[in-house]
């Protein structure tokens, strides 16, 4: 539930990237982006079999053809007295047409201070030109190496959560499902894939109220894993993940209000307590400024 995975063996990251991350947002996202066409903060709760096992929140800034979030988490109630693991996560990037470009990103998790793990990345045109995985995975004999070619045209997991539908019509719509996103999270490259559902109401207990688009999520492993991992074999037989979508204020922009696993402990819950978003002026630029 942290990004952007459980143990250190990774593959797990598909229920993080699958929806992206529980998260309270860092103060700072904002500057990331000049000008913001809308702006959304949201708080998430996290259930396991009905019981709560995390909470936090996110920011996204949405500036034009620009986005950038930043995102923390935390374990909570009877997960906490297993781990007391806290995350952190940032991404910046561009739309081009209905496709996220990922510029940057970071995640760190700490494990109560006895374990640290944190992994950095830059890319351009959807290629990693740089990144840092601590600790990086151990060797395995029957793991599927990661190839040059399998970091190039990604995303980051934060990344794979946000997306733009074109058009003019209602961006709730199953256009915003059908969607194959290539997501590197620094160790394990895999597609995440939509299908169309239905359309769902929802309300959060403040802010968004109204339609949301649900999609089905599912998860192929392409390198960075060991293919007889019991925990691989599940997610890619999964078939019953969703993942319900709903717009950002004054944008075509939508990101996940809910999001529903079963695992083999009970029906894995990620759900928007609060989601608050408004269009905002741009603001002017210094030439406009000068003119």
């Amino acid at each position: 539930m942290l990004p952007h995975r459980f143990p250190f063996d990774a593959a797990p990251a598909a229920f993080a990237a699958a929806v992206f991350v529980i998260a309270a947002l860092a103060a700072d996202a904002a500057g990331h982006v000049a000008a913001a066409q809308a702006h959304l903060e949201a708080e998430y709760t996290a259930t396991l079999a009905g019981l709560p096992i995390g909470h936090g929140a996110w920011v996204i800034e949405i500036a034009e053809d620009q986005y950038s979030a930043a995102a923390t988490g935390s374990t909570s109630g009877l997960l906490r007295i297993f781990t007391g693991a806290r995350g952190s996560g940032t991404t910046r990037g561009s739309f081009n047409g209905e496709q996220t470009m990922s510029a940057s990103y970071a995640a760190t998790i700490d494990y109560d201070r006895s374990k640290i793990d944190d992994v950095r990345m830059a890319l351009v045109g959807g290629n990693v030109k740089d990144f840092s995985a601590d600790p990086p995975l151990y060797p395995h004999p029957e793991r599927i190496p990661v190839s040059d070619a399998d970091r190039r045209g990604v995303v980051d997991p934060l990344s794979s959560a946000i997306s733009r539908v074109g058009g003019n019509g209602d961006p709730v719509s199953p256009q915003a499902c059908g969607r194959k996103a290539a997501v590197f999270d620094g160790r394990v490259r895999y597609d995440l894939r939509s299908e169309f559902k239905r359309i769902e109401m929802v309300k959060a207990e403040r802010g968004y109220q109204g339609p949301a688009v649900v999609c089905a999520v599912y998860f192929e492993p392409i390198s960075g894993y060991v293919p007889d991992r019991a925990v691989i074999k599940y997610l890619v037989a999964l078939r019953d993940a969703e993942v319900w979508l709903v717009p950002i204020s004054g944008t075509r922009v939508l990101v996940p209000f809910r999001f529903a696993m079963p695992t083999p402990l009970g029906l894995g819950v990620l759900q928007a307590t609060q989601f608050v978003a408004a269009p905002q002026a741009a603001r002017p630029s210094v030439s406009a400024k000068t003119q």
